[in-house]
C-alpha cells in the first residue's frame, strides 16, 4: 500500500494510525524515485487531501493526493478514507479539505474547499487492494480547467509501453524525505503479466488486470512512494490510474500499482 503521509508532529497520535490500513508492504529502500518538480498549473487537476486537524500544519495538512474529475468531484485511494486514517469514520471526519491550485504545500496559494461528502467505492477490498477508489465531493466548484478527463475501458493510453506521469508530494527516496512542492516523475505502462508476476498474491496484495493498471520501469528508479496514494496517472491527456500500491518504491521487478480508473468510470456513472 502506498501509505499516506504521517509527520512527526503526528505520530505520538499517529501511533495506532502508523499500520495505516494492512496489508503494509515490506519497507522501501533507500533510491532514487526519479521524480522532478512541476509547476501545479501544469496539471490543475491534482489536488492534495488534507486534514490539519489530523496531520498537524506542517505540509499544509496533507496525506493523500487526488484527482479533479469533475467541478465538484475529486477522486482519491480508498485506502486513504479509511477510519485508521482518518480517525473515524469517513463521513464524521473533521477538517477533510482539498488543496487545489497550490504546488507548493507551505505557501497559500490556490484554495482549500471543504469536502461534503465522501464516498467510499464498497467493493474495496482491503485484502488484495482490488477497487481502491473513493470520491469526495466539494462544498465548492473547481473551474473547467481543474478537470481532467477519465480514460474509460479499451482507451489507447492502457496499452503497455504507453508514456505515462505520476504527480504527487510523497516521498522522493524511499526513506522518508516527503517533497514540500509537487513533483512528477515520468514511467510506462507495463503490460499486465509485469505485475502478475511481481504480486501473484501475498500479504502485500494481489494484482488484478481488471481493477488495477501497472506501471513504472522495468528497472526501477521511477515510481509513485509513501504520500503519494490517490495521486493521478496520466496518459496521452487522460487519467488513467490513482496511486495504488506496491512493495518498496522504485525497486527493480516491483512496478506500482494503480487502481484502473475506467473501473471507477462504471462506478460513477452508475452512481448517477
Amino acid at each position: 500500500m502506498r501509505r499516506p503521509y504521517v509527520p512527526a508532529m503526528a505520530l505520538a497520535a499517529a501511533a495506532a494510525v502508523i499500520p495505516l490500513t494492512t496489508p503494509v508492504p515490506a519497507a522501501a529502500d533507500s533510491v532514487v524515485i526519479g521524480s522532478h518538480p512541476v509547476e501545479i498549473s501544469e496539471s490543475p487537476w491534482t489536488v492534495a487531501v488534507a486534514s490539519r486537524d489530523r496531520f498537524g500544519g506542517t505540509r499544509g495538512g496533507q496525506f493523500c493526493g487526488g484527482v479533479v474529475v469533475g467541478p465538484t468531484t475529486v477522486l482519491t485511494a480508498a485506502h486513504c478514507l479509511g477510519d485508521d486514517v482518518l480517525g473515524a469514520p469517513p463521513r464524521q471526519a473533521r477538517d477533510l479539505k482539498v488543496i487545489s491550485g497550490r504546488g507548493d504545500l507551505l505557501s497559500s496559494d490556490g484554495q482549500e474547499i471543504p469536502v461534503r461528502d465522501i464516498w467510499v467505492n464498497p467493493q474495496y477490498d482491503s485484502d488484495t487492494n482490488a477497487g481502491d477508489f473513493g470520491v469526495l465531493t466539494l462544498a465548492e466548484p473547481l473551474p473547467a480547467a481543474s478537470v481532467i478527463r477519465m480514460a474509460p475501458s479499451g482507451d489507447p493510453a492502457y496499452e503497455p509501453g504507453t508514456a505515462a506521469v505520476v504527480y504527487g508530494w510523497g516521498d522522493m527516496t524511499g526513506g522518508g524525505d516527503y517533497a514540500r512542492s509537487l513533483r512528477a516523475a515520468d514511467v510506462h505502462v507495463l503490460p499486465d503479466a509485469s505485475c502478475e508476476r511481481a504480486y501473484p498474491g501475498s500479504a502485500s496484495g494481489t494484482y488484478d488486470a481488471v481493477s488495477m493498471v501497472c506501471a513504472g520501469e522495468p528497472t526501477g528508479g521511477r515510481d509513485a512512494c509513501q504520500g503519494d496514494s490517490g495521486g493521478p496517472l496520466v496518459a496521452q491527456g487522460r487519467l488513467i490510474g490513482l496511486v495504488s500500491w506496491g512493495i518498496g518504491c522504485g525497486r527493480a521487478d516491483s512496478p506500482g500499482v494503480y487502481t484502473r480508473v475506467s473501473e471507477a468510470v462504471q462506478a460513477l456513472g452508475e452512481r448517477r
